[in-house]
Order: structure tokens, then sequence, then C-alpha cells
């Protein structure tokens, strides 16, 4: 910004409130950095990658404001995809598993990872067989809109699976 520029030529535009840029050309350093001046501005590089370096003359303060206005508006329409957990268990009835699948299939399309999860209580670690067999028909329902990213695998008293998204191609 201002006397930082250090090349020799620079292609300078100039900021037009309420209207598009005014190119003025070509021209060297000392010379847009006295132009700015003389408009009570400042000279800000916008590209130094080209060439001539392209920098344009704007009021600093409107120019930084501008561009953390637009960082936060990308920075919201970024959504991180969040885990969603489901429980059930390995005696779920048939409206539950319904219930279960419809809850995932949102959460899937919403572009967010859903974790089921089966907690074996007592003597029902014994029928980690069967649990298996809810979760894999869990996966097989939900092959059209997601992935199985960790089979059903028992860690402790609890066995879990985790299914993410499909990528949406548009």
């Amino acid at each position: 910004m201002n006397e930082d520029i250090d090349f020799e030529e620079v292609r300078v535009i100039v900021d037009v409130p309420g209207a598009s840029d005014e190119m003025l050309g070509v021209m060297s350093s000392a010379s847009a950095l006295a132009e700015a001046k003389q408009r009570e501005l400042d000279l800000v590089v916008m590209s130094a990658a080209s060439s001539p370096p392209v920098c344009k003359i704007v009021s600093y303060d409107k120019y930084r404001f501008a561009q953390e206005k637009k960082k936060k508006e990308q920075a919201k329409n970024v959504k991180a995809s969040e885990l969603k957990e489901l429980k059930m268990s390995y005696k779920i009835g048939d409206h539950d598993f319904d219930v279960r699948r419809k809850r995932a299939v949102k959460f899937l399309g919403q572009g967010d990872k859903v974790k089921f999860s089966i907690l074996f209580k007592g003597r029902e670690i014994a029928h980690t067989d069967v649990g298996k067999e809810v979760m894999t028909r869990m996966a097989e329902t939900l092959e059209e809109c997601g992935t199985v990213d960790s089979p059903p695998r028992v860690m402790g008293r609890q066995m879990i699976m985790m299914i993410t998204p499909k990528k949406v191609v548009k």
C-alpha cells in the first residue's frame, strides 16, 4: 500500500463510487502514488502476479471493510458437516427402524455424517450377531443416499457404524 509498492510500472485503476472503475493506464509507481495523494486516497496493489502489476486508487478503509464483509459472507455459505447419532436396539421394531431410517435420510440429505449405535446391556452382549444384522439392514436401506464409512464393529458394550453422505453431482 502507498509507499510500500516497489514496482517500476503499474497499471492503475481508480475506484469511482456508484459507477464502474476507471482505467488510468500504465504509469510509474511514483506518478501513480502522486495521483492517489492528489485525490486524497490510497494506492493498493490488487494483483501483483500480472504484468504489469495492477493497483487501484481507493479509500483503504472502505476497501478493507468490503474485503472483510466478503470473507464473512463466504464463511457463512460454507457449512461444515456435523456428526449426527442415531441410537437403536438389537431388538428394534419395524416402525422404530423406519423412523431411524427417515431421520438418517434427512441428515444425509443435509450433508451430515450419521453414526448408528446399539448399546448392549447385561447379557445382551451375547447377541452381537443380531445387532450386526440390524446394522447391515440399515446400511442396505440407505445405499442410495449414503455410503458406509466404517462397517459395524463392537467397541466394549456398544456396536457402532458410520455412514457418510454420497456426493451429489450437479
